[in-house]
């Protein structure tokens, strides 16, 4: 009972003692103790500081010089440094402004004033968690700006957790002053049946978007997909159709809420991921093929009309692993503002294992013989695109 009680008051004067900081750590500091009070003590940890009852100024000594040695390592949560981009190197880690890895997957890209915003798929190692949004001035340096569309709570909503958003795009509609973003939705334990096209909107570019409705447009499954906005303001919707082995292009209504009935076949070779840009007064497509995760050899087509018909030009890919798409797959092509003919092309190299992990491929397309090339290159800038001229 005495010795109780003496622990007890020892433990209460803790916080009176003088206290010995051991120098490269926060976990360890020492008390120093009389002998007889200190074996009664275990170790006692207070917060993040572990305070080591010691039993004589000699032990005292001692422990000071096997400090390092006692001390364990937790796991740190902290961020890398900050460090400001002033490139890209494709495939290699992406942080954003807050030292946090960049979650946006199979996404793409709008320009609202001098601001881009890229939203894209947010993954989990295996789950898809909403879409998420994230700002930059200068395509080097992304803001994450929180989740744009996040799961519904409601099991009944056609994107209550557990569904499959992919692919999303967003495109502003200028009559209505909404924000309007596409994405492919597969319901809740459906594994990819449901093949429809989700909508939802918003007054801002970050969000948070409301979820409008999801279809099969013009009553045809609709998987991977892409929009684009042509030069007199209508916008269109590209995917992939009938279990991947079509790819259609169907104009939108003039709110770019829904589908209208001019919908038609570009061409059926089971290909997917549709990434469509236009400079010349010609529009180029770019596909993979469709192997599920697995990389595969891309292709680009060309037509003076977004209604067709499209030639094939093969694979634009150069470089190691070109016949592979450099192990990624096509989401977008991306126009740099203010530069005349730049286009990025953006891929993700998948990583089935921990989805979130997924790199990203950003890569400038180069125009040879007028027709789109893209070359492999370990880092890169925007003045890539002076020496273009």
């Amino acid at each position: 009972m005495k010795n109780r009680e003496a622990a007890t008051a020892i433990h209460q004067m803790i916080g009176r003692l003088p206290l010995i900081r051991m120098p490269r750590t926060r976990l360890l500091w020492f008390v120093a103790l009389p002998r007889h009070y200190a074996l009664l003590l275990p170790p006692i940890r207070f917060a993040n500081f572990l305070f080591m009852p010691t039993l004589s100024s000699a032990t005292l000594a001692l422990a000071l010089l096997l400090a390092p040695a006692l001390v364990v390592a937790q796991p740190s949560s902290s961020a890398p440094a900050k460090t400001k981009n002033t490139s890209f190197k494709p495939g290699e880690l992406w942080y954003d402004t807050d030292g946090n890895l960049i979650n946006a997957h199979g996404g793409g890209v709008l320009l609202v004033g001098r601001t881009y915003y890229w939203y894209g798929e947010k993954r989990a190692q295996h789950q898809e968690e909403g879409v998420t949004v994230y700002s930059s001035k200068d395509l080097y340096n992304w803001k994450y700006e929180g989740v744009a569309l996040t799961p519904s709570a409601d099991p009944q909503n056609d994107i209550a957790a557990g569904c499959l958003m992919e692919r999303p795009k967003v495109i502003y509609n200028a009559k209505t002053k909404q924000y309007v973003m596409w994405f492919h939705l597969e319901l809740k334990g459906q594994g990819y049946k449901a093949a429809r096209a989700g909508v939802a909107v918003s007054d801002k570019p970050t969000g948070p978007f409301r979820y409008v409705s999801s279809f099969r447009p013009n009553g045809h499954m609709s998987r991977d997909m892409g929009l684009f906005v042509d030069d007199d303001g209508a916008a269109y919707h590209m995917y992939s159709s009938r279990e991947n082995y079509d790819l259609r292009l169907a104009r939108l209504s003039d709110d770019y809420l829904t589908v209208t009935a001019q919908d038609t076949m570009l061409f059926s070779n089971h290909r997917e991921a549709p990434a469509l840009f236009k400079t010349g007064g010609k529009y180029y497509l770019i596909t993979s093929g469709c192997t599920g995760w697995d990389p595969n050899e891309a292709s680009v087509h060309v037509a003076t009309s977004l209604l067709g018909p499209w030639q094939p030009l093969g694979d634009p890919m150069t470089g190691p692993n070109a016949k592979l798409t450099f192990g990624g797959q096509s989401t977008y092509v991306l126009p740099v503002a203010g530069r005349k003919d730049a286009f990025i092309f953006m891929a993700d190299r998948w990583n089935p294992k921990d989805l979130k992990d997924s790199r990203y491929l950003w890569l400038p397309v180069q125009f040879k013989n007028n027709q789109p090339s893209i070359k492999w290159l370990d880092a890169w800038d925007l003045t890539f695109f002076n020496k273009q001229l």
